[in-house]
């Protein structure tokens, strides 16, 4: 099969590889690859910043969520069955959707939703579920509360705006101009234009902010939440607290402790609660959302399809860090 790789970590361009089909376990299903989509994470595990949590073997396939068709079933599988159309955020451990087929646990698949096109499905998995765990698991978003979404116009954003929205909280929310009337047709209750406005001027007293962006972003957040609040990121630094949860070992909790020192003073300084997320494969969320979907509740936002030879282009246009919605890859 085709697969995109890299050989080390690093910026080096991603290459088009011809890699042995996987092979499945009992409880996986082999599913042909049909579109896939480009995050964030793709370049923080292609530079190897996340190589204290995760470890991997090179070459490496990236890409960590898709949709496609199942084309086996291992001998346990009991919910899927060759010809299913399904969507998944692989496991961490077997990620590598830039690829014309992969193995994936039954545990971590859904039917795709059905009023959706498989670019569209591919869309989703990752950002839904980020999303998914930060709003119910963490913050426990209420109806009513108020909520500062960092990035609304980006890939994790579009859709967090949505399910906010959903769950009855009003929502603030950061754009440029150009990202304005997107985020307002999704809803958003006030948005701050970062260009010209400051979020931390303008916001107070909000119960929750979902930062996507880290660094001095999220250092400054702390100063809009009320006490008792709650700060959840996905690309802040992992402290202590989130390590002992993940079983990093005594070394590693120290090392995320002392890196994490100045957002731990930030959390007593304000009496707010952060969490670093590292959202978990699910297919039971992957169906609750597929619900919302196939309602009409939540809707894909795509920035622009490229196909499967462009996806070193798709990485370099994702990490130019202008797209509006999701960057997808048209693989079959």
């Amino acid at each position: 099969m085709r697969a995109m790789v890299i050989d080390k970590y690093g910026k080096a361009p991603m290459r088009m590889a011809e890699l042995p089909t996987p092979e499945i376990a009992d409880h996986e299903v082999l599913a042909e690859i049909h579109a896939a989509s480009i995050n964030p994470v793709d370049f923080k595990i292609r530079d190897g910043k996340v190589k204290l949590l995760l470890k991997y073997k090179m070459p490496l396939i990236l890409g960590n969520d898709f949709s496609g068709v199942v084309v086996k079933v291992g001998a346990k599988v009991t919910r899927f069955k060759v010809g299913d159309e399904i969507y998944a955020r692989p496991r961490k451990s077997k990620i590598g959707t830039f690829a014309e087929y992969i193995s994936v646990h039954e545990d971590d698949i859904a039917l795709k939703p059905k009023n959706l096109t498989f670019e569209e499905a591919a869309s989703i998995p990752l950002v839904g579920l980020t999303t998914y765990q930060a709003f119910k698991d963490i913050l426990q978003l209420q109806k009513g509360q108020k909520i500062l979404i960092q990035a609304g116009a980006g890939g994790v954003g579009t859709f967090a705006i949505q399910l906010a929205k959903l769950m009855g909280a009003t929502v603030a929310t950061t754009a440029s101009a150009a990202g304005t009337d997107l985020v307002n047709s999704l809803g958003a209750d006030k948005i701050i234009n970062y260009k010209t406005e400051k979020f931390e001027d303008i916001l107070q007293n909000y119960d929750a902010v979902f930062d996507t962006l880290g660094g001095e972003i999220l250092e400054k957040s702390f100063g809009i939440v009320k006490e008792g609040g709650k700060i959840v990121s996905v690309s802040g630094l992992p402290n202590a607290r989130f390590a002992k949860k993940y079983g990093s070992g005594l070394f590693k909790t120290f090392l995320f402790a002392v890196a994490s020192k100045k957002l731990t003073a930030l959390e007593k300084k304000h009496n707010v609660q952060y969490t670093f997320l590292f959202m978990e494969p699910s297919g039971e969320q992957l169906r609750i959302l597929a619900n919302y979907i196939e309602a009409g509740k939540i809707k894909p936002v795509i920035d622009k399809v490229f196909p499967f030879e462009d996806a070193q282009k798709a990485m370099e246009y994702a990490e130019a860090g202008r797209a509006k919605g999701k960057i997808i890859l048209k693989i079959k």
